[in-house]
Protein backbone atom coordinates (compact mmCIF):
# COMPACT_ATOMS: atom_id res chain seq x y z
CA UNK A 1 0.00 0.00 0.00
CA UNK A 2 1.27 3.41 -0.92
CA UNK A 3 1.87 6.09 1.68
CA UNK A 4 -1.10 8.48 1.85
CA UNK A 5 1.24 11.50 1.94
CA UNK A 6 2.89 10.35 -1.28
CA UNK A 7 -0.49 9.78 -2.93
CA UNK A 8 -1.55 13.31 -1.98
CA UNK A 9 1.32 14.94 -3.89
CA UNK A 10 1.61 12.69 -6.96
CA UNK A 11 0.21 13.97 -10.25
CA UNK A 12 0.18 12.62 -13.77
CA UNK A 13 3.56 13.30 -15.41
CA UNK A 14 1.82 14.15 -18.70
CA UNK A 15 -1.08 16.45 -17.82
CA UNK A 16 -0.26 17.20 -14.15
CA UNK A 17 -3.79 16.10 -13.28
CA UNK A 18 -4.84 14.04 -10.26
CA UNK A 19 -4.15 10.33 -10.00
CA UNK A 20 -6.39 7.74 -8.39
CA UNK A 21 -4.92 4.68 -6.71
CA UNK A 22 -6.54 1.34 -7.51
CA UNK A 23 -5.33 -1.00 -4.80
CA UNK A 24 -6.63 -4.19 -6.46
CA UNK A 25 -4.51 -3.56 -9.58
CA UNK A 26 -1.71 -1.70 -7.81
CA UNK A 27 -1.95 1.15 -10.32
CA UNK A 28 -2.31 4.90 -10.39
CA UNK A 29 -4.99 5.98 -12.87
CA UNK A 30 -5.04 9.24 -14.79
CA UNK A 31 -8.58 9.68 -16.04
CA UNK A 32 -7.69 12.62 -18.31
CA UNK A 33 -5.04 10.68 -20.23
CA UNK A 34 -6.71 7.27 -19.79
CA UNK A 35 -3.47 5.73 -18.53
CA UNK A 36 -2.63 3.38 -15.68
CA UNK A 37 0.80 3.78 -14.12
CA UNK A 38 2.12 0.68 -12.33
CA UNK A 39 3.29 0.59 -8.74
CA UNK A 40 6.15 -1.85 -8.21
CA UNK A 41 7.52 -2.65 -4.75
CA UNK A 42 5.55 0.33 -3.40
CA UNK A 43 7.27 2.67 -5.90
CA UNK A 44 5.11 4.43 -8.51
CA UNK A 45 6.57 4.09 -12.00
CA UNK A 46 5.63 7.43 -13.50
CA UNK A 47 6.97 6.88 -17.02
CA UNK A 48 4.70 7.19 -20.04
CA UNK A 49 6.29 4.18 -21.75
CA UNK A 50 5.58 2.03 -18.66
CA UNK A 51 1.91 3.07 -18.42
CA UNK A 52 -0.80 0.98 -19.97
CA UNK A 53 -3.74 2.54 -21.79
CA UNK A 54 -7.10 1.99 -20.15
CA UNK A 55 -9.52 -0.21 -22.06
CA UNK A 56 -12.79 1.27 -23.27
CA UNK A 57 -14.63 -0.58 -20.49
CA UNK A 58 -12.23 0.84 -17.89
CA UNK A 59 -12.62 4.37 -19.26
CA UNK A 60 -16.40 4.12 -19.15
CA UNK A 61 -16.33 2.61 -15.67
CA UNK A 62 -14.00 5.30 -14.32
CA UNK A 63 -15.98 8.11 -15.99
CA UNK A 64 -19.21 6.80 -14.52
CA UNK A 65 -17.66 6.33 -11.11
CA UNK A 66 -18.33 2.61 -11.30
CA UNK A 67 -14.88 1.32 -10.41
CA UNK A 68 -13.63 2.16 -6.94
CA UNK A 69 -10.56 4.36 -6.98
Amino acid sequence: MLDKKLLAILVCPLCKGPLHYVRERNELICRADALAFPVRDEIPVMLENEARPLSLDEKLSHDAGGMPL
